[in-house]
């Protein structure tokens, strides 16, 4: 009788055209009384179930009051809880704080609150993508006239994507305790970390020393005149951040806790196999002791010796492992490139975006060119800037300096002279500088008949060959200054320097 009285409501239903969205109450009620019988049962689940993914308000109220009185190390419990509900309205019809004791009194076992707490949580995301649904049919309908379709398909993958990443649609507003949860975590994970890093390394240790890593959802432009060699040290940093990724996963470290991480390097300038062609000859390099260094153009001509090869194929095998993905189409738009970035932390967690170089982006296309390029720029760099925080990585971004600087004595970039647009300055959280005056001075060579100034230039130099300055403009979460790295322009490889007093003793 009951099976019938309830295939008869169901069917009233249907024909009202009414479907309730999916949802679990007796799930939720068990969940938290296994929760309030024993708190170590929230321990099971709090690394994903959030308080918004109940169904029922007032559970997720509780389930967030129990998380609170755990966080300051005291027991949950109903007497403990009652004070905090004995006023709550939505309470009022099911028997008011009584309740809490007959959640505790339905408590599933702890073994099974993990089940349930995966049952809520799936419940909560088919929910969410009934309203991303509704949202996208609704949109469709009601478009406005200059909302082109690329746009809201662009739009809806991002809701997709926040949905498969963080359990929510929107995330908007959260709690600041969550917030400082997480910074506190952050700061204990690089108080623990040997390498002292709260971010990706780069591989340079004094350019680690003086930014911690490259962290999560900022944006870093690397700027510099051309020749000065930002593709090379783009190339290094992304490298040794997949090289470190692969090299951890390797000796068993958690993915989450490598400070290495998954590279997506889109060259929008050199093509892949170019791009694949330089790390090639600065790893075969590494592995070479050969007299003289395997040159990448040299590469490309097939002007090797045998031991060359060699080194070159034992490079290309340990490369393989290596997690780094080359992006190599033209004039990408900036919404295409976040399309294709959130594919990949999808597919493969991606935990670090390089883009080669921000003024070879497309933005939107709407507008007069003439008068559009510096809102173009602005729009790009606040595209990249959105993909960081949205992704929760970071992006590192090349960026062309103006030509004014050649017109100046003293060479060295600064900010005003990032090209195009001022918001690349306001946009980034760091922005660094490439600059070698060796590349400078070469040009000055004087005439070889006054000896004297050809001595003095030659020393000059000496003193500059291989060395190269890293400086840093802007940098939010720390100081600004000048870092001094080696440059090999045959291996186009930046590394650590080494200076003449810090070189170890030779014995004759």
């Amino acid at each position: 009788m009951e099976a019938l009285k309830r295939d008869a409501a169901n069917d009233s239903e249907d024909k009202l055209g009414y479907r309730q969205q999916p949802h679990n109450l007796e799930a939720e009620q068990a969940l938290l009384g296994s929760i309030l019988v024993n708190n170590e049962a929230a321990q099971k689940v709090q690394g994903f179930l959030l308080p918004e993914h109940f169904f029922e308000p007032v559970h997720g109220r509780i389930y967030e009051a129990v998380l609170k009185l755990m966080d300051k190390n005291q027991v949950a419990d109903p007497v403990k809880l009652k004070p905090y509900f004995e006023n709550d309205e939505a309470l009022s019809d099911v028997g008011g704080a009584q309740y809490l004791v007959r959640l505790a009194a339905s408590a599933a076992t702890i073994i099974n609150t993990e089940d349930y707490g995966r049952t809520i949580y799936d419940l909560a995301l088919r929910r969410s993508l009934i309203l991303i649904g509704e949202r996208m049919v609704n949109d469709a309908y009601d478009a406005p006239v200059d909302l082109e379709a690329a746009e809201q398909i662009a739009d809806a993958e991002k809701q997709l994507f926040d949905l498969a990443e963080l359990g929510q649609a929107e995330t908007g507003a959260q709690p600041f305790s969550r917030a400082l949860r997480t910074a506190v975590e952050n700061i204990e994970n690089a108080y623990k970390d040997p390498d002292s890093l709260s971010g990706i390394t780069t591989g340079l240790s004094l350019l680690n020393e003086k930014i911690g890593g490259l962290h999560d959802s900022d944006l870093m432009i690397l700027a510099g005149r051309p020749a000065m060699g930002k593709t090379a040290l783009a190339t290094n940093i992304a490298f040794n951040a997949a090289k470190r990724f692969a090299d951890d996963r390797l000796v068993g470290v958690d993915p989450a806790k490598s400070k290495g991480a998954v590279v997506c390097f889109f060259s929008l300038e050199m093509s892949a196999d170019q791009l694949a062609a330089r790390i090639l000859s600065d790893r075969a390099n590494a592995l070479y002791n050969g007299p003289e260094p395997i040159q990448s153009h040299k590469m490309r001509q097939g002007h090797l010796r045998e031991d060359q090869f060699e080194a070159i194929a034992r490079a290309a095998i340990e490369l393989e492992e290596t997690p780094l993905f080359i992006d190599d189409t033209p004039a990408l738009t900036i919404a295409a490139l976040r399309n294709r970035a959130r594919r990949l932390k999808r597919q493969h967690n991606l935990g670090l975006v390089v883009v080669d170089y921000l003024q070879l982006l497309r933005g939107t296309g709407k507008g007069n060119a003439a008068e559009s390029r510096v809102q173009e720029i602005s729009e790009i760099t606040r595209g990249l800037k959105g993909l960081a925080k949205e992704l929760h990585i970071p992006v590192l971004a090349l960026s062309q300096l103006s030509r004014g600087v050649e017109q100046r004595e003293n060479k060295r970039p600064m900010l005003s002279d990032l090209r195009e647009s001022g918001s690349i300055e306001q946009d980034a959280d760091m922005v660094m500088f490439v600059f070698r005056e060796e590349y400078y001075k070469e040009k000055e060579e004087p005439s070889q008949a006054d000896q004297e100034k050809h001595l003095q230039w030659q020393a000059e130099m000496s003193a500059l060959y291989g060395k190269a300055e890293l400086i840093i403009g802007k940098q939010r979460h720390g100081p600004v200054g000048t870092i001094h790295l080696a440059f090999d322009k045959e291996c186009t490889r930046f590394s650590d320097l080494i200076e003449e007093d810090h070189l170890p003793e030779r014995f004759e």
